[in-house]
């Protein structure tokens, strides 16, 4: 009689896993082992609805054979190249589809390996753009309160997440930031982007008269802030940050990492929302987050300014031993094929209003204080549990999950951000097991 192998169970005390309550996961683990289309699955087989995209990245779901197969062909031929003073083919390519995608003009793009590091490598490029300008003076980096750029020093200091930020000090000197836009009264339960607020840009201005406009170098937001709860900007807003960054020559980013790759119907945030920044980042939905990788896109002016205006040799002293990976580019323009041969931000448009009457039949809930949304991008506002923070949210993502439902929670809010591929028997299944939970939780 042949012998039988039984694996071993899991070892969890080896990996210390991010973002997480360690303790509370490695006493009650819930695990995914496998994934397909709209789906991930248990160890035990147990189908979990995605209600997130993963982590607001696999815009084409799960498992698609068209990436995979890209990712084993590139292993084949080429695992890895060096990208300093070298090249391989397919990251030109890869580059060439994202600015086949990007705003008119926005042609040149340098490639990162994660959110984070596009993050960090935009405000780097924007000092570098004044420096070769010969305003070397502008060294001011300035974001907005709740805003997230992941977790590099740079993106984490322009951030304005508080929890963030406060295990850490000596973030970089020389930052500030403008108010958030949440919390207008006239605002609650708005449909789309909101009608009051554009005003809060204006507080730009302010910051101009403070430090000067000759210390600014960049204002980084995201045209819908994510990973704080769901923000989404008010009418004319964008479009005044614009004009006052124009006015005073500076530099305006936009994080894509999660609007970018069709989350809004379009191909960027920018594009949707009508308002075109000097540089943009992105990753998560750039390769279906089958392998890590991230870009930022900038005007062809900054790069021109750059290049053209650094002695020779290197012009730009940065990049990383991964940038335009092999298997990352393959992966990308992989995906990218896919976003136009299924065009998916048309499918995010066409199914976009019966996900927002979803979205916004959780009103008359208990304690739900807030719905906002944007694209195929819903938060779910809870009132807090008196003297407990973020435990009823908390407890509602552990319970959709139990039923087989995905489901985000940043702080007392829900996020919700399904893959592109969405049907409605597939919001309909989201939003009824999210409402079971809020009614189970209600105490």
């Amino acid at each position: 009689m042949n012998e039988v192998t039984v694996p071993r169970p899991n070892n969890l005390d080896a990996y210390w896993m991010p973002y997480s309550d360690n303790r509370y996961f490695k006493a009650n683990p819930r695990m995914i082992a496998r994934a397909e289309g709209m789906h991930y699955y248990t160890p035990e087989g147990r189908e979990i609805l995605d209600g997130t995209a993963g982590l607001w990245c696999c815009n084409a779901g799960h498992g698609r054979r068209e990436i995979k197969e890209a990712i084993q062909q590139q292993a084949a031929i080429l695992d890895y190249a060096p990208t300093f003073q070298l090249g391989h083919p397919i990251a030109f390519e890869a580059a060439a589809r994202i600015a086949e995608m990007t705003p008119d003009g926005m042609d040149k793009v340098f490639f990162t390996n994660s959110g984070s590091e596009s993050a960090d490598t935009a405000l780097k490029i924007a000092l570098a753009y004044h420096r070769a300008r010969g305003e070397s003076s502008r060294v001011r980096l300035i974001g907005r309160e709740r805003g997230y750029h992941g977790v590099g020093f740079g993106g984490m200091s322009v951030g304005g997440i508080g929890g963030n930020r406060k295990q850490f000090s000596g973030l970089l000197p020389y930052v500030d930031h403008l108010p958030h836009t949440h919390g207008i009264a006239e605002n609650v339960f708005a449909r789309g982007l909101p009608e009051h607020g554009a005003h809060l840009a204006d507080a730009l201005e302010n910051l101009v008269a403070l430090h000067g406009a000759e210390t600014i170098a960049a204002v980084m937001v995201e045209p819908v802030a994510g990973s704080t709860g769901v923000l989404v900007p008010p009418k004319g807003y964008l479009e005044r940050l614009r004009q006052i960054c124009t006015k005073h020559g500076i530099l305006l980013i936009f994080d894509e990492v999660i609007t970018g790759f069709g989350r809004l119907g379009t191909n960027f945030g920018a594009e949707r929302l009508g308002v075109i920044p000097d540089i943009m980042t992105m990753a998560k939905g750039l390769t279906n987050a089958a392998v890590p990788m991230g870009a930022v896109a900038v005007r062809n002016a900054v790069y021109d300014a750059v290049v053209e205006g650094s002695p020779a040799g290197i012009e730009l002293f940065h990049g990383y031993t991964y940038s335009g990976h092999p298997l990352a580019a393959a992966a990308a323009i992989a995906t990218m094929e896919l976003h136009r041969a299924e065009d998916l931000p048309g499918r995010a448009r066409a199914i976009e209003p019966y996900w927002q009457e979803a979205a916004h039949s959780l009103r008359t809930l208990p304690n739900v204080i807030d719905i906002r949304d944007c694209g195929l991008i819903a938060g779910i506002e809870l009132a807090p549990r008196p003297g407990k923070p973020t435990q009823r949210a908390l407890d509602i993502f552990r319970r959709c999950f139990d039923e087989g439902v995905l489901v985000r929670v940043t702080g007392d809010i829900v996020a919700l951000s399904p893959p592109l591929i969405i049907e409605k028997p597939h919001v309909d299944r989201l939003i009824g097991t999210l409402a079971e939970a809020i009614r189970a939780e209600a105490a």
